[in-house]
This record gives C-alpha cells, structure tokens and sequence, in this order.
C-alpha cells in the first residue's frame, strides 16, 4: 500500500505491508516538514503549504517507492489523505493519490486523517480491538472509542481550541519559535513548575471534554503581568503551562479509563495516545502513572509515528482495503470530517 499525507505541513508517502494475518511492517516512510517554510511567520500559512506540497510531493513518493524497493505498478493500491486538513494541501495529496491509481488501474482508498492516527498502534504494536484513544494534536483534541475500523465512539472533544493550538500559541506568546510543543518542553526544562498556579477548565465536570481557551488566557495575562520577562519567567511560565496540561490530561484520561472499564468487558483496557504532542515527555509520564493506576495497557507510537506521515495513512488504506473498502475517482476533499460520521462506517461506505 502507498500512503500520502498532506493534509497539514508535512509532505509525505510512505509504503506499508500488510500480510494475512493483519500484521504489518513499513518498508519506507519518507516525510519532508515545511517547518522552515513557515517559522517566519510563527504557525503555518496554507497557501504556502500548498505550494510546497505541489513542488515536493511527486519527488517523496518516488523516494518511497525506491527506499521500498517497488515501482507504482507492484503496489495493491494507493491510499491518500482527503480530509480533515488544510483543504489546499488535501486536494494535492488526494488528486496525486487518484492519478496514479488511474494511471495503475489500481484500488484508490480515501483515507480519514484521523482514522489514521486512530489506527497507527495496530501497524506498530498489533492492538487488538476495542481500545480507547486519546488524540492530542496541533487540531484535535479528542477521547474517542475504537471498536474496528471505520466504528468510532467520539466520548470527548475540545469545546474551544485543541492541545497542540494552545502550545503553539503559548510559545508565540513567549516568543519560542515554532512548532510549538517542542519549543515549550524544552523552555520548560528549566523551569518551576510550580510558580504559577493556572486554571484547569471544565475539570469539576463529569464529561470527558476539554477546554484549553482559558488556560491560554491565563498564561497570557500572568505574561503580561511580569513583562519585560527574564529568561527564568519564560521557563517558569512554560514549565508551569505544561505541568497544567498534563494534569488535565492525566485527569481527563483517568475519568475515560473508569468509563471504558465500566461500559466494555475487556480485561485489561488499552489506552492509545495518538497525535504529536502525544511526543510530549511530561504528558507521557503522566499518562504512564494514570495507566498503571488504571490497570490499562499504554500505548505510544514512536515520536516518528506519531506526528503526522505517510505510514499512518498507508496502513490505514491497508485496512480497509482487507475488509473490500475502496472509493472511485469522484472522492472529494474535505476541511472536515468527523470520525464518528455516518459515512466512516464500513458497510455503508463498501455499499
């Protein structure tokens, strides 16, 4: 299976197997980041994102293809990205993704960005169904019940702006650089995590959702309050943002873990965390003491898998396509999509 994503600011392809068994292995994961085309401008601009996808795309699918030792007519099927994404850059992975499936006559899959994070822990780890998922990116920000491919359970979500929006923005704020997450964990480093106090919204509530919109704030206001900020104010802030984030985040996953342990008769539940802040040292930590406390099995994908590639969507692609899942020429791009929409389920969509 050939996998593309563009769905954001990485251009990537990648080749993934697939055996009988459901077993999987990448035979090449190729993946460009556009970090320097957008660090002057502090967060990504999709017209620019576009463009690079254009300029670079055919290039890393031919790289993919040499590193796994394929031509675009040994592959099964091709497996694109088309949506949730910046919709420039979804358009050229998936009409990239449809004219070599034309060109090949092969299987063309329309891959859900999310479903593919969703998925990723049964290419590298062989997670058995159901599993519970926590996914913390630059967009999402989402606990959501995996019971097979294409059946989702949305149990909770952002009701304002997503984990990765608010580092990316608390590292503006402090001027850091970008992306975000990495630049706030190592600000963080050297900092006290326990000078500043910053709220913890929507906590008191028994839903499983988040709300990052007022923590943002709370950092931006106690930034103002110290400004001109010292180094150490930088650190101390950060290091006090992060240690917020990650006991909502533990918290929030604690509550999840009860609910699955309540609801599904699974011995031992497993708990994926998908996503790029998933990277995140002091949120992993967190969520390890959480799991363990739980009795639940954590699982990450490795740093690589986790923020977002080419594998990701190839295995997803292989997936469906075991279960007879495929799309014609006429699947189109979407900004949005949901992954416990109607249209995600198997039967409907191989119907």
């Amino acid at each position: 299976m050939l996998g593309i994503e563009t769905s954001c600011d990485e251009t990537a392809a990648a080749v993934v197997a697939r055996d009988a068994s459901g077993r999987g292995a990448i035979l090449s994961n190729v993946v460009r980041s556009q970090l320097d085309e957008h660090a002057a401008f502090g967060g990504v601009v999709p017209e620019l994102a576009a463009r690079a996808h254009v300029t670079f795309l055919d290039h890393i699918v031919a790289q993919a293809c040499r590193e796994a030792g394929v031509t675009l007519a040994q592959i099964d099927a091709v497996a694109a990205t088309a949506g949730p994404g910046l919709v420039g850059g979804v358009l050229v992975g998936l009409t990239t993704a449809k004219a070599i499936a034309a060109a090949t006559e092969k299987p063309l899959i329309a891959v859900n960005h999310l479903e593919a994070h969703a998925l990723t822990a049964r290419l590298n780890d062989g997670v058995a169904f159901p599993y519970l998922m926590l996914l913390v990116s630059g967009g999402h920000s989402q606990f959501v019940l995996v019971r097979g491919v294409g059946d989702y359970e949305r149990w909770g979500t952002t009701i304002d702006d997503a984990l990765g929006e608010a580092f990316d923005k608390t590292a503006k704020l402090l001027s850091l650089g970008h992306p975000g997450g990495p630049a706030v964990e190592a600000a963080a480093a050297g900092g006290d995590p326990k000078r500043f106090r910053f709220p913890k919204p929507l906590l008191k509530e028994e839903r499983l959702d988040f709300s990052f919109s007022g923590l943002k704030t709370a950092v931006r206001l106690q930034a103002e309050a110290l400004a001109p900020l010292s180094g150490q104010d930088v650190a101390d802030i950060a290091a006090s943002f992060q240690a917020t984030v990650a006991d909502i985040v533990a918290t929030r996953a604690g509550q999840a873990l009860a609910r699955f342990a309540r609801e599904l008769p699974v011995a031992a539940p497993t708990l994926v965390v998908a996503g790029g802040v998933a990277a995140n040292h002091s949120i992993g930590a967190a969520l390890r003491q959480v799991a363990q406390e739980a009795g639940a099995r954590l699982v990450v994908p490795p740093p690589a898998l986790c923020t977002d590639n080419g594998a990701m969507v190839a295995w997803a692609g292989a997936e469906r396509l075991a279960l007879g899942v495929t799309d014609d020429l006429a699947a189109v791009a979407r900004p949005r999509w949901p992954l416990d929409g109607p249209e995600m389920k198997v039967n409907s969509h191989a119907a």
